[in-house]
């Protein structure tokens, strides 16, 4: 489970930034908590704010560190240099700053493993800024050790430290290390055990996007494992879909291939619908369901994933085109530990205040994102909001009644649309 995800210099945040999912030492919804060796982890974390204030940047700097972790190999192939140029994926620091511009970009992760494999915990991060990566460093710390990391390996410039790799490994990395290349993408490469687990760990978290036109475009072709040919998989579908749309009977599946390309294949999807007052059915392509529809049809897959696996599922914008009470439902799927057996997360994105209602998630599990005059965001917990009183968020206040009131900041500043009015 992800414990705690670091960064500083992304986008509109220059300064240090932190999403904590450990949970404070507050009464609400204890049931939400999963103990795991000495950690109390949280399985939800809902971040509010208005327009343009860096909620989805939040997102935006973990799926970066994740791309680079998954791609990194690539971007240090000497083989090709011009492929490794347009390869390369720069960060964006914050820009309107003359420091920060010039500035490396940092990300880290804290995250622990199952009881099942031991639960230790794992510390990696790295910097990265136009032309490569500066630092790198990975460290763990076993079930019984309080506190006490050991070091794995650290890198700095041309400098590495690697007591946690056999030495034949380390010898091999060393030789074929490119700046562009982190360790860890290096590691998995070459099947070292500890830098190939630190990888899979980023595998198994997902992200969707659904305010980019185009991602979600294609989030909407996306379709569950198994579904083309297994009746079961189609089946457990109209199962989910039956929560929020009863009318989904079935799906009728068919391989299509190309007339130039006999390997070039694709499917043709289209629900089933029983007639009104008859035993029969009809069917219409699934694409001309409505957009709710092709929504929670691109987060099934996903879902599915971060389930069986244990992983993070990353949602900008989880309440566009869907009901608060369709929210609510998958929102409580990762809170419910019958269903989440493998302690999947969910880190969501959202402008739909209802959510903040004090019947569903904990103070310390709502996260706001407020940008300033200069530009510069900030990521903050409601369980650690302090009033101009000095006084913290009692658990009985009206969450969203206070949060519209600007109570909790991270409301957008409003003026009327004067420049319509006529002269």
């Amino acid at each position: 489970m992800l414990l705690q995800f670091n960064f500083k210099n992304y986008k509109s945040f220059r300064d240090d930034t932190i999403l904590d999912l450990t949970a404070t030492k507050i009464s609400d919804f204890n049931s939400h908590v999963v103990s795991i060796a000495n950690e109390r982890v949280l399985p939800v974390a809902a971040i509010f704010g208005a327009n343009a204030s860096g909620k989805s940047n939040v997102q935006e700097a973990f799926r970066y560190m994740s791309v680079y972790v998954l791609e990194s190999l690539e971007y240090g192939d000497e083989a090709d240099s011009k492929k490794k140029k347009t390869k390369f994926f720069k960060p964006t620091p914050f820009l309107f700053d003359n420091e920060s511009k010039n500035a490396e970009t940092t990300f880290e992760v804290y995250f622990i493993d199952s009881e099942e494999n031991g639960a230790k915990t794992y510390n990696y991060g790295f910097s990265v800024n136009g032309s490569g990566v500066c630092e790198e460093w990975l460290n763990c710390k076993s079930k019984t050790s309080r506190g006490v990391y050991k070091k794995i390996f650290y890198r700095h410039g041309n400098e590495i430290d690697m007591p946690g790799i056999p030495a034949k490994s380390q010898e091999n990395i060393k030789i074929a290390l490119a700046k562009e290349t982190l360790i860890v993408s290096l590691g998995a490469k070459l099947k070292i055990a500890k830098l190939k687990f630190i990888r899979d760990w980023f595998v198994n978290n997902d992200f969707a996007d659904f305010g980019r036109p185009i991602e979600n475009f294609f989030l909407s072709q996306l379709i569950p494992n198994g579904f083309a040919d297994d009746k079961k998989v189609q089946q457990n579908v109209v199962d989910y879909f039956s929560t929020f749309d009863p009318s989904i009977i079935g799906f009728n599946v068919e391989v299509l291939k190309s007339e130039n390309d006999d390997e070039d294949e694709h499917l043709k999807i289209d629900a089933i619908h029983r007639l009104i007052n008859s035993d029969q059915t009809t069917s219409i392509p699934l694409q001309n369901e409505s957009a709710g529809t092709l929504k929670m049809f691109a987060l099934y897959p996903m879902l599915q994933d971060v389930l069986s696996t244990g992983g993070v599922l990353f949602v900008d914008e989880l309440n566009a085109r869907l009901h608060p009470l369709l929210v609510r439902t998958f929102v409580i799927t990762f809170l419910n530990p019958e269903i989440n057996t493998k302690h999947a997360q969910l880190i969501f994105t959202s402008h739909d205040s209802w959510q903040l209602n004090g019947n569903m998630l904990r103070r310390d599990e709502i996260w706001f994102t407020e940008k300033d005059y200069d530009g510069v965001s900030t990521l903050y917990s409601l369980a650690d909001f302090v009033d101009e009183d000095g006084v913290k968020i009692r658990k009985d206040e009206n969450y969203e009644k206070n949060y519209l009131l600007g109570k909790y900041g991270a409301i957008p500043t409003l003026k009327y649309f004067d420049m319509f009015k006529e002269e």
